[in-house]
């Protein structure tokens, strides 16, 4: 049976097949159905036949309210968009005629906003998947609060082997101190707990946990991280950077059938908020061959540029492997991820003077400095992108330097080296980034969420190089913007409003904290779009809506460029297209 043939069935639905099919067949069966129908027939039989049928399918969406950058980093507006099978084939403008082939399928845009597939430069697709199934503390005020949702969780999870959870923030309870493990005693339940904070950089444990790694007063702080212990030494329960692996290491690792299923579950979900690409930041082996497995049994719901973790025991095995790309570009390796310190929240930001609110205090870096560089040296000999984590001013100098004498010796000038955060800068290595050509990897959302303790841990004049949109910008170079989910939401339209207004969701700080720092609508756009697409080398491909490129786009509930910029967190999504297909529906 030909394709275009099973597809006029499907459309007919009722009706049985015709002994004879040609092309002409579907063009007639879809003129007769609805536009709502339509789009559910389209996406039904994309997602059953995968790429192959879109090759010879040609579409066009008319009757939105278009917006794309082109190459010239210049706004184009238009009022309906072409492709065949994954690829724009032109943009329509007011008064373009409609093409007049019979095979071509229609459908009405209904005035929506159609904007490109926005990219999320630095998210943890598997993590995500398994916070979906796990205890959310995101937005608690009080550590009992946090208790109290462990709690109704084990009640609905009874026969769990460990019960885990993330998303608690002590920055925003009224105590201001880490969480203990005697707190979790009311939940009166011999089952291990572990619960990651926020920023991924520090967790809680309870007394089941503890005694199952066997923690106790003399086990001692390990390298790059930190046991917070009461007044006569003994472990409270809260473990900080690596210091995490005391306990995680005794959980039991998902299989490759649960990672695949937490995967799905992550990118169905990221692509029902408006992402049509993500940078996963850190992938194991096991979770590559998730990834791997799920590509080849069918295109990946959306596009994944996947960075390597340092950390994995495999690492020289898969950097040996080299760079991989899948034939329909939904699956790319050729970077590497290597966290250099922890997180600002839990004061495991490498600074290079102490802590404003904590005097004798720096920061940890989760590697030595010869480490470090060994690590780096070892990914660029690869001639692999390297993708560094660094939060604290030190860790980033560091880095700096790092790059500026191994981007020299490898030769690997062309690979687009990043930052992931750059968020606390010395003035002179913003600089620095133009200069060698790195590229600052930050998350918007990261300074409205820190913004009510940021100042305490630094300072009122570090502050003035943290989160310094405006100032790396204006030295030349590009801002590739992302979430870091779960640390924080995925929704791309949180991103662009505090890139924008530099305000949280309640519109606070009144006229933004630090302005001076803001993006335009257009630089928010493309930090999202076409920059996050050339920190990943993609901006051939991804990233903006010209002929020639693949057909991501979405469709929303208002236009970003003329609601208030308070109002643009509050964007709805409809659709969400990858290469061509329809991957989310929200009618």
């Amino acid at each position: 049976m030909s394709l275009s043939c099973l597809l006029a069935r499907l459309v007919r639905s009722a009706k049985p097949m015709a002994p004879s099919c040609n092309p002409t067949t579907f063009a007639s069966a879809s003129s007769r159905v609805s536009p709502k129908k339509g789009w559910l027939l389209l996406a039904g039989v994309v997602a059953a036949m995968g790429s192959s049928l879109l090759a010879a399918q040609t579409t066009v969406v008319t009757n939105v309210n278009g917006y794309t950058m082109n190459r010239d980093r210049e706004l184009v507006q238009f009022t309906g968009i072409q492709f065949t099978g994954d690829t724009v084939d032109r943009l329509l403008m007011a008064g373009d005629e409609l093409p007049q082939q019979e095979d071509v399928t229609v459908l009405d845009g209904q005035g929506r906003t159609l904007l490109p597939g926005l990219i999320d430069a630095h998210g943890h697709v598997l993590n995500y998947g398994l916070s979906l199934l796990r205890v959310d503390m995101t937005g608690t005020r009080s550590e009992q609060e946090a208790v109290e949702r462990v709690i109704a969780f084990q009640q609905a999870n009874p026969d769990l082997q460990w019960i885990q959870g993330r998303g608690w923030n002590q920055v925003l309870w009224d105590s201001n101190s880490f969480p203990s493990a005697d707190s979790l005693a009311a939940a009166d339940s011999d089952t291990p707990m572990w619960f990651s904070r926020v920023d991924g950089h520090a967790g809680w444990a309870n007394r089941a946990a503890m005694e199952l790694a066997g923690i106790d007063a003399s086990t001692p702080d390990p390298d790059g991280g930190m046991i917070i212990r009461d007044s006569e030494g003994r472990a409270t329960g809260t473990f900080v950077d690596t210091a995490m692996r005391l306990i995680t290491q005794h959980i039991p690792q998902p299989s490759i059938d649960d990672q695949k299923a937490a995967l799905r579950l992550s990118m169905q979900s990221l692509a029902a908020q408006g992402l049509t690409s993500v940078h996963d930041a850190g992938v194991g082996s096991s979770t590559l061959q998730a990834y791997r497995e799920l590509q080849e049994e069918g295109p990946l719901p959306i596009r994944v540029y996947v960075m390597l973790a340092a950390t994995d025991s495999a690492f020289a095995e898969r950097l040996a492997e080299g760079h991989f790309i899948s034939d329909d570009n939904t699956l790319a390796v050729r970077s590497v991820k290597i966290s250099a310190d922890g997180a600002l929240g839990s004061r495991g930001a490498y600074l290079d003077d102490d802590y404003s609110d904590q005097p004798g205090h720096r920061g940890l870096l989760l590697h030595t400095p010869e480490r470090l560089t060994q690590l780096m040296n070892q990914a660029m000999s690869a001639d692999f992108q390297v993708n560094v984590h660094a939060i604290g001013d030190g860790a980033n100098r560091i880095v700096m330097d790092n790059f500026e004498a191994l981007i020299r010796g490898t030769g690997t000038e062309e690979q687009r080296h990043r930052i992931e955060h750059a968020q606390i800068l010395r003035f002179e290595d913003i600089l620095r980034f133009n200069e060698l050509g790195v590229i600052p990897s930050m998350q918007a959302t990261h300074a409205t969420s820190d913004k009510n303790m940021a100042q305490d841990r630094i300072g009122e004049v570090r502050i003035h190089g943290a989160y310094a949109w405006r100032k790396l910008l204006d030295t030349g170079v590009i801002i590739a913007n992302g979430s870091d989910f779960p640390v924080e939401s995925p929704n791309p339209f949180f991103g662009l409003h505090a890139a924008i207004t530099r305000q949280d969701q309640d519109n606070q700080p009144p006229g933004g904290w630090f302005p001076e720092e803001r993006m335009t609508h257009e630089e928010a756009l493309l930090s999202f779009t076409l920059d996050a697409a050339y920190a990943a080398h993609q901006e051939d491909v991804l990233g903006t809506l010209e002929p020639g490129k693949k057909a991501d786009f979405i469709l929303v509930d208002q236009d970003v460029f003329e609601v208030a910029p308070q109002e643009i967190w509050k964007t709805d999504v409809f659709q969400t297209w990858v290469g061509g297909r329809l991957i989310h529906d929200d009618e």
